[in-house]
């Protein structure tokens, strides 16, 4: 029997059928999602291989639903920006700022959801009659942009559209360093802080 927190096997077959070996039969794109939804853990083998291939495989269910009629989440905007970002320098802190990022957003999603959960249990009639839920979701909203703005900010030099640039420090005498991986290494090091001070 498989332990609880052994991620399950899918096995994708040449034919492009998927295999669930934890419940023995056939699945879709949409269960794999459904799976996720849940906090199932999975990952999805090559049959013949046995090669790891749960990145394409996630990556194809996001490409699945983007193009479901009102799913979109990905704005243009980042896209692009994610899309400018490989073969740069900063591919190889992408991946670690944007899981940081999804974690920051995940708890305040959380904490949200406790907050309305606690004031529905006290007087869910007076709650839904209210204007409180839509003043907390615009709250959520504004914090939520704010974290994220505040990431990006960290992230790029330039100012994000809508937002104040930041003040430009007074200008040194001595030339730049030509050390690039240092300076990378520092704006790693302070934006890690910033996720962690966010947190």
């Amino acid at each position: 029997m498989v332990a609880k927190d052994t991620p399950i096997v899918i096995k994708k077959y040449a034919n492009r059928r998927l295999y669930n070996t934890g419940t023995s039969t056939y699945v879709t794109l949409e269960d794999l999602a459904e799976m996720v939804k849940k906090g199932e853990e999975f990952t999805v083998q090559d049959a013949k291989t046995g090669e790891d291939i749960t990145h394409p495989v996630l990556t194809q269910i996001i490409f699945e639903l983007e193009n479901k009629d009102g799913q979109n989440m990905l704005p243009i905007p980042f896209l692009r920006q994610l899309i400018s970002y490989y073969g740069d320098q900063m591919q190889m802190v992408v991946p670690s700022f944007l899981e940081q990022s999804m974690l920051a957003f995940s708890k305040e999603q959380e904490r949200f959801r406790e907050q309305m959960k606690a004031t529905f249990g006290k007087a869910p009639m007076d709650m839904m009659k209210g204007t409180a839920p839509i003043k907390a979701l615009e709250e959520q909203t504004r914090r939520n942009m704010e974290l994220f703005q505040n990431a990006m900010r960290m992230f790029t030099p330039f100012p994000m559209p809508g937002t104040a640039a930041p003040a430009e420090p007074a200008k040194k005498e001595t030339p730049e360093k030509p050390d690039e991986l240092k300076e990378l290494k520092d704006q790693l090091a302070a934006m890690q802080r910033k996720i962690d001070s966010m947190g």
